[in-house]
């Protein structure tokens, strides 16, 4: 999701700062802030860098693909484009 073309799409402005500065944007703060506590300091401690990006990529893509959003009527992301989206065709 690209920062400042999606919020604008839906009419959403940023909280504060710079358009398209992801510190200053409300839902990228908020993002960031369930990574860090559904994963990051979910664990005691990590072994290691690597440990961490894989676990990363895994929590990017159930937040992108598994979880169950209430705008999208209780569906995941993928299931809600799958319903609104139009197909680009190349």
């Amino acid at each position: 999701m690209a920062y400042t073309e999606r919020p604008a799409d839906a009419s959403i402005r940023p909280s504060v700062g710079s358009v398209g500065d992801s510190y200053d944007n409300a839902l990228a703060e908020t993002v960031n802030g369930l990574y860090k506590t559904e994963l990051i300091y979910s664990q005691p401690a990590w072994a290691g860098l690597t440990e961490v990006e894989f676990a990363t990529m895994n929590w990017v893509h159930w937040w992108n693909t598994g979880r169950l959003h209430e705008g999208l009527g209780h569906r995941t992301p993928a299931g809600g484009c799958q319903m609104n989206c139009v197909p680009v065709h190349s």
